[in-house]
Formats: structure tokens, sequence, C-alpha cells
């Protein structure tokens, strides 16, 4: 279905093998729950790949993007948990983008996932935007097995934010601009052949996208917010 705000925080990483089970212990206990704990974040969903880098991809849907430079949201990044503080060295390879959703539509949640993660020239940016979001991302939403669509773009400025829980990991996170998700009900097959018929990278690249990244993920967990459970 359509995301629950108008706000998304996208993250992928890695976990280094010897921290694997500290990250599932971490995260599923303390770190999920704690971000959604926090006001303005509505749900957050974790998805492990299938095909595609890194291995992890967690989503959070928010109020609107206030809420990334929130007291409440800074207060918990400037005062990492001890546990946090442990686990963050080992997780490597982050990507993280602070979106705005530009679109969002679909009568269902998806379990499995195709993301899509790329930047685009600012000449192109208008132009590419009105080719999703009245062409592609609706036509691919009619497609057999698909539950939603979305499209979220990044805040260059508040997603490279310096805070001390960014200083505990090992590299600085990329920040890529443009982000599509397309959620599957049905198979990864299905999934697949409808994102390559309308999101190929050549087709992407042609309307001005370009270090084009696709992975496809399942989900593994998902947790409500505060809000969203008593909304």
């Amino acid at each position: 279905m359509a995301l629950t705000g108008k706000g998304a925080i996208t993250i992928w990483q890695d976990a280094r093998p010897e921290a694997r089970a500290d990250f599932y212990e971490w995260h599923n206990r303390e770190h999920i729950a704690e971000r959604v704990g926090i006001a303005g974040f509505l749900r957050a969903r974790r998805f492990a790949a299938l095909i595609g880098a890194p291995e992890f991809f967690t989503l959070y849907e928010t109020a609107d993007p206030q809420v990334h430079t929130s007291a409440g949201y800074l207060e918990r990044l400037n005062n990492p948990t001890p546990q946090t503080r442990r686990v963050a060295p080992s997780m490597i390879n982050n990507i993280r983008s602070l979106c705005r959703v530009a679109h969002s539509s679909g009568d269902a949640d998806g379990g499995l996932l195709m993301t899509f993660r790329y930047d685009v020239a600012s000449e192109n940016e208008a132009s590419h935007l009105q080719l999703l979001t009245q062409q592609i991302l609706p036509t691919i939403l009619k497609k057999p097995g698909i539950a939603a669509t979305h499209l979220c773009v990044a805040d260059k400025a508040a997603s490279t934010v310096q805070t001390e829980e960014k200083k505990s990991r090992p590299v600085q996170a990329l920040v890529p601009t443009w982000v599509i998700l397309v959620e599957g009900a049905a198979d990864t097959s299905s999934l697949s052949v409808a994102c390559d018929d309308a999101l190929g990278d050549a087709m992407l690249a042609a309307a001005g996208a370009r270090d084009i990244f696709r992975g496809l993920y399942q989900l593994q967990c998902c947790y409500a917010g505060q809000s969203a459970a008593t909304g």
C-alpha cells in the first residue's frame, strides 16, 4: 500500500560476518524499536537481499521530512546506546538517504521489494520526476504481482549531517539522491519482469539517471511506530 507518511529514511548496509548474530539481536530487539519510538516515525521494515548488495535494506516511514532533523531524532543520533556503539563499527557499506516521498501508491504491502538507487543531473530532475510519477510508476503498479510503487528523493544536506552515531561507523555513508521502491506480492519473477520492462538501466540512463544500483529484497521484519499503532 502507499507509504504511511510524507518522509522516508532508506538505509542499505552489510554486517561483518563475525557480527551477524550481534546485528540481529541489536537491530531486532533494540535499534528499530528505539527508532519507531521517536515522534514522527510511523513504521519500519527490514529486508534481506536475494539479489544485489548490500545485504540489508531498512525503510523507515516518517510523518514528513521535518522529522529527519527533529530534536527527538537528533537526540538519539547524538546519544547512541552502548549496544549501538558496540555494533555500529561492524556495519559496513552504509548507504543512507533522508527523503521526501515524491510518489507512493498501492493497495497492499509486498513481501518482496525491488530497490533502485541513483543520481540525476540537476538539469534533468524536473523531467525525470514527471516521467516517473506520471507514466512509469503508475504503469508498473498495474502489472501482475505488483503491490505498490514509491519514489523517494533525498535531501543531501540533511542526509550528511554529522552525528555521534555516524562517527562510530567505519566509513561515511553514501547518499543516493533518487530511490525507487517497487513492492511485489507474488513471486520474484513477476516483480523482476515488471521492473525489467519499465525500469531497465538503459531507460533510466536515457532519462538522465547515473550510477544506477538495483537489488531484490525479501521482508524480514516490520515494526509499527507508536503514532501508527495508536492512530
